[in-house]
């Protein structure tokens, strides 16, 4: 009896709010808009409503630009964008090689 083949594992597939790139959602930043205000969700598991970023300032700067806004339907508080800068700041200007998988 010939043995079944076995399925593909899902892997979930998200789109960047800068570059409106789509990846798989571990490879990208989850920001969330939830009941503690817009935040950064390490986790993936904060309840609210998530848009992802890529790990790269480019798409960072395009959606503080107000892409990430719109992805979220709020609008993003001073303090908050502050916050994102931040953190903003620690990321690559160019293209990773951990950006490049699946292409």
């Amino acid at each position: 009896m010939p043995k079944k083949p076995r399925r593909r594992k899902h892997v979930p597939q998200r789109t960047c709010v800068g570059c409106r790139e789509v990846l798989p959602k571990q490879s990208l930043i989850r920001i969330v808009r939830g009941p503690n205000g817009v935040q950064i969700d390490s986790t993936g598991k904060i309840s609210g409503r998530g848009a992802y970023l890529h790990d790269r300032r480019s798409c960072w700067e395009r959606g503080l630009d107000g892409a990430l806004a719109a992805a979220l339907r709020t609008e993003i508080s001073t303090e908050e964008k502050g916050e994102l800068a931040i953190f903003m700041a620690t990321l690559p200007e160019e293209i990773t090689s951990e950006n490049q998988i699946g292409h």
